[in-house]
């Protein structure tokens, strides 16, 4: 039978940011605007470092030059040792390197000169984010992947959404990343392992394979790589490439208890299968060819994952096309609300973008400062954004929403003031049972996967009876993304574009007061850059009256 899969080994790539096991938040990849710091906290930690090597370095020529005075006064005196010491200024001299010159340069050899880095790298060691940030992060990569359909080969090139973001965003530019490393594949690698994860393990696997060379500083071996590679590929169903890793195992090591034992396992499973034919032993391994593996969504929890990660991908599934008797209705026009006091002195820039569900952007509807101070404000409250457990009816943290959150209330700043004021002025809709404004800042491949605003009926407590249910959703863009970050509808296949100022307006229900099930909408990951966002969730109670003719962009 099988033999157990490999230890999960500790990680053997670079291990500076992972020394301390203690974190001050232990979510800091939720949010990149919290990751800015440890940017900054390692800059200080390597010139630090350049310190210590520097003092090493002096140090060391010093025991150099020590040495090389010494070694010549040595081998002159080893030519005629007896003769030598009747001169008295030789016998004074080596006296005096006992005396003296031995005694000092083992105090140099003493001196510990590591003392400030320590203290340094102590001083912010409970700073370090943690192994569940360390573990979310290769988790996000793995994200990132599969919604964007990138090849580990890209990725490990640095050339992780170039092609999304030149079609994007062009003239935001775009921010580059180094190549990977076969120790840097390895990890993603065995992370993969560590959560089950055995499609993405071997696609890692293969990378590190094929950008591996020997490494005298690294621990990590061919072998360690092959291991892995060949469990990952039974688990994936792929026998002969799992009998292939195997086998090359066995060339480099071929005292492998456990790859001798598969080896027989792998052979016996081939032959069982009609089309696999184990090749003769003495054949060669032609160990650079990668195995193919195949991403299993057929227990996906999301029934429309296939839709979301296309429309995250800017592509449109042609069952969505618009016609064009449904295009001629969308259009650009300055919105004064049927002429509201406030915006007939600044009319805004009000695009619908969709019919079916009605969708409008206003764009610059906040201004670089306003978004600056909401910004500010929100930063130093961000803690990781919850979702409400259906079961349980309790808020809590969910791996399919990967951000921080703050809430703004009117009276802390006039800008919130103003912002909702804003609002109200362009829905026609009454905020005094909207709720605070939230502040979203995404993190590592930060996402919200498709959801509703508004509370199904099965969710009778969701809201306070008093304010009902959400009627409507303003949703303000307050940073551009480089590539990624899409608001997506995989029902009806809609997609926003974040454009930094714009506010997206949509109804969460009909008129009548029934949930709009083709508002089930998703935040796609964000690939390349920084997403800010904030928004008014807006109920019901108080828009007996408003949600009329001329009162709101919706009719």
């Amino acid at each position: 039978m099988f033999v157990p899969r490999p230890m999960a080994v500790l990680p053997v790539g670079i291990m500076l940011l992972f020394l301390g096991q203690a974190s001050v938040d232990a979510e800091v990849f939720t949010a990149l605007c919290d990751m800015e710091y440890l940017v900054h906290m390692e800059k200080d930690l390597v010139e630090s470092l350049d310190q210590y090597i520097q003092q090493e370095e002096d140090k060391l020529n010093k025991i150099k030059t020590f040495q090389s005075r010494i070694k010549e006064v040595s081998q002159m005196a080893m030519e005629e040792p007896s003769t030598h010491l009747h001169h008295p200024v030789n016998a004074y001299l080596l006296v005096k390197r006992y005396t003296r010159d031995w005694p000092l340069l083992e105090a140099l050899v003493q001196e510990d000169t590591a003392e400030d880095f320590l203290y340094n790298l102590t001083k912010v060691k409970e700073s370090f984010p943690s192994d569940e940030d360390y573990m979310g992060a290769g988790k996000a990569l793995v994200r990132l992947q599969d919604t964007y359909d990138l090849s580990t080969q890209n990725i490990a090139k640095g050339m992780m959404g170039r092609e999304i973001a030149a079609a994007n965003r062009p003239e935001l530019g775009y921010t580059k990343s180094p190549e990977l490393s076969s120790e840097d594949c390895f990890e993603l690698g065995r992370l993969a392992y560590i959560d089950q994860d055995y499609y993405h393990c071997a696609l890692w696997m293969e990378e590190s394979m094929a950008r591996f060379q020997p490494d005298p500083t690294s621990d990590l071996t061919k072998d360690t790589i092959l291991d892995y590679l060949a469990y990952a590929s039974y688990q994936q169903n792929n026998i002969e490439r799992a009998y292939q890793a195997t086998k090359e195992l066995l060339r480099i090591n071929p005292e492998h208890t456990r790859a001798i034992n598969n080896m027989k396992f792998f052979e016996k499973e081939m032959e069982k299968s009609q089309n696999l034919v184990a090749p003769p032993k003495d054949e060669d391994v032609a160990s650079t060819e990668r195995g193919e593996y195949k991403r299993d969504l057929a227990r996906d929890y999301l029934p429309e994952r296939e839709i979301y990660e296309l429309l995250c991908q800017a592509e449109q599934p042609d069952m969505f096309n618009i016609t064009p008797s449904r295009a001629k209705h969308l259009k650009c026009r300055y919105f004064t609300n049927n002429n509201h006091p406030r915006l007939l002195l600044a009319p805004q820039k009000l695009e619908q973008v969709f019919d079916k569900p009605k969708m409008w952007i206003f764009h610059n509807i906040l201004t670089d400062p306003e978004m600056k101070v909401i910004k500010d404000l929100a930063q130093p409250r961000l803690r990781r954004s919850t979702a409400r457990n259906l079961i349980t009816g309790q808020y809590e943290p969910a791996f399919y929403r990967i951000s921080k959150s703050a809430w703004l209330q009117g009276w802390e700043h006039k800008v919130i003031r103003r912002v909702n004021q804003r609002v109200e002025d362009v829905t026609g809709l009454t905020m005094e049972t909207a709720e605070e404004l939230q502040v979203v800042n995404y993190g590592m491949g930060g996402h919200y996967e498709p959801h509703f605003d508004f509370a199904r009926k099965e969710e009778k407590s969701a809201f306070d009876p008093k304010e009902g249910n959400r009627i409507a959703t303003m949703l303000f863009y307050m940073s551009d993304v480089e590539a990624g970050g899409a608001t997506v509808f995989p029902q009806v296949g809609a997609r926003l574009v974040p454009e930094k100022g714009a506010g997206a307006f949509w109804y969460n229900l009909f008129k009548n007061g029934e949930g709009d099930m083709l508002t089930r909408h998703a935040a796609c990951p964000v690939l390349v850059g920084s997403k800010w966002v904030s928004n008014k969730w807006i109920h019901e109670r108080g828009q007996e009256f408003r949600r009329k003719c001329g009162l709101s962009p919706e009719d």
